[in-house]
């Protein structure tokens, strides 16, 4: 179990897994994926972590099916109505669900896959996006069980969310990297290695799409997203950014993006470990006196990561695991990703539904996505990513904080494979013009229906928040909160200390 660490960190992002135990070829025709023998090293502890979450996607990753890639529109999408039980207000059929696939201009024959979820409250609210971690899992995972517009039963039945955040925003959940979820390629070189692939084929869908969606062009924008989301969400919002001021067709209204539990800054972060599991009794002062000897080595490793790339990231990959490792040897079955909970044997979380409810037929036919197979996470695109994992992606944030962009990085407390103290030294470490002022601003109490849901700091456009009562997922774990917590965020409500002084910290 120990040893299933750094690949266990993101895996999770909402639902961080992958899918890395199948013996099919990873594409039906000639081409096969190449990878280096240090990636196989990602294997069995992906293995272990998708069966701990109860998901068994039956691919390594979504080769798609040739009959697909012969229209040559660049986005085809299809309105489609799933049998919801229960309404959520006047009229189910003033919603508008979505589901399509983009083209991606710069590959083979790569196809991103997406669902569209106009909001329940008014079409004039910002656009969202999430982005779903891993690398390589689905964003449908949060789509059904974390803040999309409904919740899978138990008998496969749909019922509303009281606290999507389709409440609040017209959300996009894009499925992605190529070779994730519904998103497929034929060729292996559609297969993305690093954040400026990812970037790319981001902004060339979102530009896409709101040339196919004009009334939503002048919305506000947002990106948001968890865990390995972290590398993906900053990267994003900086060559969004960067499209903008050099005028890149559509001008895209980005005010803000919102980062849950995410790995940003690997060197800062794989630093707390010993800390945050001290502090919550998961080892003791003389285990924490010995792990914290690895951690130097993890440091440095990083570091060569950065200035090197190459086989000095796979090695960072490696060394810095082991900080982890050996606090998980001595916590036992303690759940990564909440450590309230314990995991009864391998088995952690049971999202299998969403890979039955995906793959019927019906449900398959609906999304207009054909005789598709849904991979939950592909672990083909985790190995992919393998050199991307200990990158910095701190460092394009400052620049985007000085020209008004709203930053929000958000955690839940419980969390120890994102957890809120390595995501809170790496903020409060950020060199930007507020950096003195944002780490001198005062903690205030994050209020939901007049009892404190969590503590947060906040300096111009730059907020932390620490969910309370939550794990690594905190929509699923707060969902109310959550909901708030993005209508505030959006709104420029979040710091109120008006609101924060009529009750007292937690």
């Amino acid at each position: 179990m120990a040893s299933t660490f750094c690949q266990k960190l993101l895996l999770l992002s909402l639902f961080l897994l992958f899918s890395a135990f199948s013996a099919k070829a990873v594409f039906p025709r000639k081409n096969q994926l190449h990878f280096s023998p240090t990636s196989s090293l990602a294997k069995i502890p992906a293995e272990k972590l998708i069966r701990g979450l109860n998901l068994f996607p039956k691919d390594v990753v979504n080769a798609g099916t040739d009959d697909l890639t012969v229209e040559t529109s660049k986005i085809v999408e299809k309105q489609f109505r799933f049998p919801v039980l229960g309404a959520p207000g006047p009229s189910v059929k003033e919603f508008g669900h979505h589901a399509g696939y983009y083209k991606l201009p710069h590959s083979k024959a790569a196809r991103m896959f997406y669902f569209f979820f106009e909001s329940r409250n008014s079409k004039k609210d910002p656009v969202v996006i999430w982005l779903t971690g891993g690398p390589g899992c689905s964003s449908e995972l949060a789509l059904f069980y974390e803040n999309g517009p409904f919740h899978l039963a138990k008998n496969l039945s749909l019922i509303w969310n009281d606290y999507g955040w389709d409440k609040a925003s017209n959300i996009l959940f894009v499925d992605q990297p190529t070779g994730t979820g519904f998103s497929y390629t034929s060729d292996e070189n559609d297969i993305r290695h690093d954040e400026n692939g990812v970037s790319n084929d981001l902004y060339d869908f979102l530009k896409e799409f709101f040339k196919q969606h004009p009334q939503y062009v002048k919305n506000d924008f947002y990106i948001t997203g968890e865990s390995y989301a972290g590398h993906y969400i900053p990267a994003f919002a900086v060559r969004v950014h960067q499209g903008n001021k050099a005028k890149e067709g559509i001008h895209v209204n980005l005010k803000g993006f919102a980062i849950g539990n995410g790995l940003t800054n690997p060197e800062i972060q794989y630093q707390a470990y010993p800390d945050y599991a001290l502090n919550t009794s998961l080892i003791t002062q003389s285990d924490y006196v010995s792990i914290k000897k690895l951690v130097p080595s993890c440091v440095q490793a990083i570091k060569r990561c950065g200035t090197n790339s190459g086989d000095a990231c796979v090695d960072s990959y490696q060394i810095c695991n082991n900080v982890f490792n050996q606090i998980m040897g001595i916590a036992g079955n303690v759940n990564y990703y909440d450590i309230r909970k314990q995991c009864e044997v391998d088995l952690c979380y049971d999202f299998s539904d969403v890979e039955t409810f995906l793959n019927l037929k019906s449900v398959r036919d609906a999304l207009g996505v054909g005789d598709i197979d849904f991979v939950s996470c592909s672990s083909a695109v985790y190995e992919a990513m393998i050199m991307d994992w200990m990158r910095n992606f701190e460092v394009g944030i400052p620049a985007l904080l000085e020209d008004g962009i709203k930053v929000l990085i958000y955690a839940g407390e419980y969390d120890l494979i994102c957890n809120w103290l390595g995501n809170s030294k790496w903020v409060h470490a950020m060199t930007w013009s507020g950096q003195k002022k944002f780490g001198a601003a005062h903690i205030v109490p994050f209020v939901v229906d007049g009892a404190v849901a969590g503590k947060l700091k906040s300096h111009g456009p730059l907020t932390f928040l620490k969910v309370h009562d939550a794990g690594h997922m905190v929509p699923m774990d707060q969902p109310k909160a959550s909901l708030q917590m993005l209508q505030n965020w959006m709104q420029g409500k979040l710091a109120s200390s008006e609101i924060a002084e009529r009750v007292t910290p937690k």
